[in-house]
């Protein structure tokens, strides 16, 4: 009896950790989708000097809900750009989810309402402050496409 017992939990610990290799590739697969190569790169830098942070970063915003049913990734990129415009102190996150938005179909348009949208909430400095590192990205995706 004893022996089955360690044989259901060494399988239930083995199912758990292909469950975790699975999470953390799917979290790797779409933060690639959205963010390309560069994404990975900067979170693999992270896992150099943190790693068990750069594994939650993949596995759960990227794994655990950008990668479920209910919203497409472009409502899921409008929604996290206007949180993070909204809450002011994520400019470098902002800059990422800008450029991610237009790589997955959001207009630079779609993206300048997105951010005005939130000076009724999040009040004019965030939006002036959003609006500001919009302008960065588009600059710097230009500046990319003229070099090509």
């Amino acid at each position: 009896m004893l022996h089955q017992i360690s044989d259901a939990q060494e399988l239930m610990a083995m199912t758990h950790q292909d469950d975790k290799e699975q999470r953390y590739q799917r979290g790797r697969k779409m933060l690639h989708t959205l963010h390309g190569q560069h994404g990975l790169d900067i979170v693999d830098g992270l896992g150099a000097f943190a790693p068990d942070f750069a594994r939650m970063i993949y596995e759960f915003p990227f794994a655990d809900i950008y990668d479920r049913p209910a919203l497409d990734l472009r409502s899921r990129q409008i929604a996290t750009i206007s949180a993070l415009a909204a809450m002011g102190n994520a400019l470098p996150q902002l800059d990422a989810h800008i450029a991610a938005g237009l790589h997955i179909g959001l207009t630079r348009q779609e993206i300048i309402e997105i951010i005005m949208q939130i000076a009724v909430y999040a009040g004019f400095p965030a939006a002036m402050n959003g609006l500001a590192t919009a302008r960065a990205v588009f600059a710097r995706l230009d500046e990319e496409a003229a070099k090509v």
